[in-house]
């Protein structure tokens, strides 16, 4: 999972300045590079700062002893600095890229060739905070002017050394309220399908940094138009589903602190529902599962999300034909995390779907006090013990049994619970196995 913001390195532009300036003063070129030069010129206070330099990695060890290499090979060295750490990376050229992810070879090379090698021109420019010049060799300026997005060079060739730069360009479209260049957007529409050439891990932390922006309905519109969403969620939604998704669900969300798997998930229902899908076919528990299961494995998603999930997921069974019994809403209700499951059945009823069932079942979370949905149980298995009674698989059934009266206040005191416990107890036995 990606780390929070409460817990990423300080970064401060004055200790960034004083790296820039020591660099520059022992004879060698140092800039600013990077999302903080784009953000600069937005006038945006940037989250970190990065520095582009000429001296190799040894020299700016040798400069910085407060530093480590945390990625030579490519020329990049993490030096500390007063209260920040920040990355000082060796202009350089790149190779092949056999993995679709890192080149396979560098160079150390001129800032020119250094701006043509990464991703996008608007995090192509360059910056001397000592000479206050902005130094653009991809046309940067003229792009976060318009606020376009444009690969640097030809797009193909730039994300097929990290197919990932395809998210990328979805988070910063979002983010920033980008128009995309159109040789940039058929690229991505002509290489979507070689995303999962990318580790999981890195797609999951990508879609959380997308669906974190407050301006996540144009990420999965662009998502839909440009042939993502279907690879995203290879193996759960058809192939042939097209753009042109509503997402009512997903439109509920509101905010910049949104749980990830709760976007995640009304994505996937919002886009299994324009491919055609039933609701109640969906939420029936073999297609539970195996949505649940396949978005383990596609985002690499933990445990304790994956049980967030099914949660979510198992809200649907509240909305079967029946209405669900006190017990069942209590028991629902429970569960670490539901409030992600009572969203999702809000959100069904925003976009007109159930709306009579979930008035009903609102009014009833309503109406219960946070002591009445779980309770301590009046009766367990050491009481049934006592009784005379030898653990056995009738055991859960009666003890359920009990707790489902006590939820709906059948039994309000254990006498009356041992009464209901014996009852059941018998009747069981007198029953075939």
């Amino acid at each position: 999972m990606a780390a929070s913001e409460e817990n990423q390195p300080v970064c401060l532009r004055e200790d960034a300045l004083t790296i820039v300036q020591t660099l520059q003063r022992a004879g060698h070129i140092a800039y600013f590079a990077g999302g903080c030069v784009r953000d600069m010129l937005w006038n945006l206070s940037p989250k970190d700062f990065d520095v582009a330099t000429d001296a190799p990695p040894p020299r700016v060890r040798e400069l910085f002893p407060r530093s480590q290499g945390v990625g030579q090979a490519f020329g990049v060295v993490l030096v500390r600095q007063g209260k920040s750490q920040i990355e000082v990376a060796t202009f350089r050229a790149d190779g092949s890229y056999s993995d679709g992810r890192r080149p396979d070879d560098v160079r150390f090379a001129t800032p020119q060739e250094d701006a043509q090698r990464r991703d996008f021109t608007i995090n192509g420019v360059f910056y001397d905070p000592i000479a206050n010049v902005v130094i653009d060799f991809v046309n940067g300026q003229a792009d976060l002017a318009s606020r376009t997005l444009r690969a640097i060079g030809d797009p193909t060739k730039r994300f097929a050394e990290d197919y990932l730069r395809m998210l990328r360009a979805i988070r910063f479209t979002s983010r920033f309220d980008l128009k995309v260049d159109p040789s940039t957007e058929a690229a991505i529409r002509a290489n979507a399908h070689k995303l999962p050439r990318i580790a999981p891990e890195r797609i999951c932390d990508e879609l959380r940094a997308t669906f974190a922006s407050p301006n996540r309905m144009k990420s999965v519109t662009l998502l839909d138009e440009l042939g993502l969403t279907n690879v995203l969620l290879r193996g759960i939604a058809p192939s042939r589903t097209t753009g042109g998704a509503e997402h009512a669900l997903f439109r509920s969300l509101v905010g910049g602190n949104v749980p990830f798997v709760l976007s995640l998930v009304l994505f996937t229902i919002d886009t299994l529902l324009h491919a055609g899908e039933r609701l109640d076919a969906l939420f029936a528990p073999p297609r539970t599962q195996q949505i649940c299961h396949q978005l383990r494995h596609l985002f690499r998603l933990s445990n304790e999300e994956t049980d967030d999930v099914k949660t979510m997921l198992d809200a649907g069974l509240l909305l079967e034909p029946a209405m669900p019994g006190v017990a069942q809403i209590k028991r629902y209700l429970a569960r670490p995390r539901s409030e992600l499951g009572v969203h999702l059945i809000q959100s069904l009823a925003g976009a007109g779907f159930y709306v009579e069932r979930v008035r009903e079942l609102h009014a009833n979370f309503s109406s219960y006090e946070a002591s009445q949905i779980a309770p301590e149980p009046l009766v367990d298995g050491a009481d049934l013990q006592s009784l005379g009674y030898t653990p056995g698989p009738a055991f859960k059934r009666v003890l359920d049994a009990v707790y489902d009266a006590q939820l709906e206040s059948r039994v309000r005191e254990k006498v009356a619970g041992l009464e209901l416990a014996k009852t059941l107890m018998e009747r069981l036995a007198g029953q075939p196995d």
